[in-house]
């Protein structure tokens, strides 16, 4: 039998393509309208909710229980009419979506509504005077590209 050599040299499979990588994410805050809200080494909770009339009432009761989760139980009805107040303003926006976030810290909870309807121009401080007669120690308001945020502290 007699070995045969090819002619031509035998074929080799190309070597892998590296796959594109994705852009690095910005992490500098410039540029940027707003930072993400950011609660840090305090118990937290947060609930989304349809933008409709009976949401108030519905992130009313979901702020009261998970206070009483804590162990807050004196401040009800303010933290109720807080939350109601707080969540008719970011329905009001027109969003398809309500998030409310709640926070405590130092027997003070932060009640915080956002809209997240883009495209609204100012933010209205009319909200401010009422959040602070019911109680409010604290509120705030401002808008940017995804909505405006609505926010109180209350004392416990």
């Amino acid at each position: 039998m007699l070995d045969h050599t090819p002619d031509y040299p035998p074929k080799t499979p190309p070597p892998p393509k590296r796959p594109l990588s994705p852009p690095r994410p910005e992490t500098g805050l410039a540029g940027t309208p707003r930072a993400r809200m950011q609660v840090r080494n305090r118990r937290t909770a947060a609930w989304s909710l349809e933008a409709a009339p009976w949401s108030a009432a519905k992130a009313s009761a979901h702020v009261l229980d998970r206070l009483h989760e804590w162990g807050y139980r004196e401040a009800d009805r303010a933290a109720a009419n807080l939350t109601e107040l707080l969540v008719r303003t970011a329905v009001a926006d027109g969003g398809r979506r309500v998030s409310v976030h709640l926070a405590d810290q130092n027997r003070q909870a932060l009640i915080v509504a956002l809209s997240h309807q883009p495209g609204l121009a100012v933010a209205d401080a009319a909200v401010l005077p009422v959040l602070t007669g019911l109680g409010a120690v604290s509120c705030g308001t401002d808008t940017a590209e995804d909505g405006r945020r609505v926010w109180a502290v209350l004392d416990l």
